[in-house]
């Protein structure tokens, strides 16, 4: 997609896919309309130095603002990140060095240029408003916010309610960062779910500084490759934007089926109406088109294809050593293949058996068997390796 290329409704549409929230969906689509390049503002906190792809689902909704012709900032919270966020926080959390805040931004800006234009992309920091902020200043910008507001925050709330501590410093945060939308003059800015009581904040102090209050869009936390928790270093459940193409490959092999469409959705371009085109094919070659072009995003098609054949290569020399040899009688002649996995129990039902041969997911000796009715002889001192599904494996040694 182009910005000349592109209805607003097209756009809309790509803009809005895989969101939580779009605050308020009509002002973004008459701002769409209006032809200009929106201000489009995302702010992240260097309180890590690596990133992962549950940061890249944000950043490739950046991406397609930038796609379409739209002036993306890429705020790095050097002055927040001295705060710290205290968003979904149980207790106060310990404000990072200014070293720590400095090491980690830089190899931001090295990251995100794997998923972002550098030509289009500018970079601001927001201590080059708030580095020279007065002492009035702050009582000025105090005054545009009350206790009961801050108290609506869900984390605070509960804090408060749960008599655990609330530090002054952390009331700071949700104003500071409705100021970044007011130094930037934003017309839209982008977070995680989990933000949005801060990016609300934005819109009122614009619209009592003077400005159009700005469209707030929000993504979902990415769930990790367990299938369970939001996506983070922490929980080891994280693909790194820095790790190598056959490791972030592999580990998206490894996602579920359910979880890999959530991924198309939130780590692709591709609408949902490609995404459901999809899963008429078998799942196995979604998934491992998927991992390609996680891959790709961060080290070339080529690279993407190249840890594919790999994978494929290792996962088929592992799948030969280790599966169990099983004795099996010849048949004398042809029969069914689908009578023969019932048989030896790797399905339930000849139906099942038809089912999953009809749709690829039974192999023999490396080749998919996609005819229901196949017939196979078994002649003895034959060796056949058999595969079903992704975890039923055996060796059949004919007899």
């Amino acid at each position: 997609m182009t910005a000349a290329s592109t209805s607003a409704s097209d756009a809309l549409a790509l803009l809005t896919k895989g969101t939580v929230t779009c605050h308020k969906v009509e002002q973004l689509e008459a701002r769409l309309k209006e032809g200009r390049p929106l201000r489009i503002k995302a702010g992240f906190d260097p309180t890590a130095p690596d990133l992962h792809l549950g940061h890249g689902v944000l950043i490739r909704k950046m991406a397609q603002f930038q796609q379409l012709g739209h002036e993306v900032t890429f705020l790095i919270g050097d002055f927040t990140g001295l705060i710290g966020d205290p968003t979904g926080k149980k207790a106060t959390r310990p404000p990072l060095s200014r070293e720590e805040v400095l090491a980690n931004a830089e190899t931001y800006k090295a990251q995100v240029f794997k998923i972002l234009d550098p030509e289009k992309t500018r970079v601001r920091f927001n201590s080059e408003w708030f580095g020279d902020f007065r002492g009035d200043q702050w009582i000025r910008l105090a005054s545009r916010f009350t206790l009961a507001q801050m108290l609506e925050r869900n984390d605070f709330a509960k804090r408060l309610e749960a008599r655990e501590p609330i530090s002054m410093h952390e009331l700071l945060y949700p104003m500071s960062q409705a100021y970044d939308s007011v130094a930037l003059e934003a017309d839209v800015e982008l977070g995680g779910n989990d933000q949005l009581f801060n990016l609300m904040q934005g819109r009122i102090l614009q619209e009592a500084s003077g400005q159009k209050p700005q469209v707030v869009l929000t993504v979902p936390l990415l769930v990790g490759l367990d299938g369970v928790e939001k996506m983070s270093k922490s929980m080891g459940n994280y693909i790194g934007f820095l790790e190598d193409a056959d490791t972030q490959f592999g580990k998206a092999m490894s996602v579920s089926d359910a979880l890999m469409w959530d991924w198309y959705l939130l780590l692709t371009d591709l609408l949902p109406a490609a995404i459901e085109a999809l899963k008429q094919g078998h799942p196995m070659d979604a998934k491992k088109a998927l991992a390609r072009r996680i891959v790709a995003d961060f080290h070339g098609e080529a690279a993407g294809q190249e840890a594919q054949d790999r994978w494929v290569r290792r996962f088929s020399e592992r799948s030969q050593d280790e599966a169990p040899e099983v004795a099996v009688p010849a048949t004398g002649g042809e029969l069914p293949l689908a009578r023969l996995l019932v048989d030896r129990g790797l399905v339930a039902s000849r139906k099942e058996a038809e089912r999953l041969i009809g749709q690829g997911a039974v192999s023999l000796d490396g080749t998919k068997a996609v005819d229901p009715a196949l017939r196979v002889a078994l002649i003895s001192g034959q060796s056949v390796l058999v595969k079903v599904g992704k975890l039923k494996l055996e060796r059949w040694v004919v007899s």
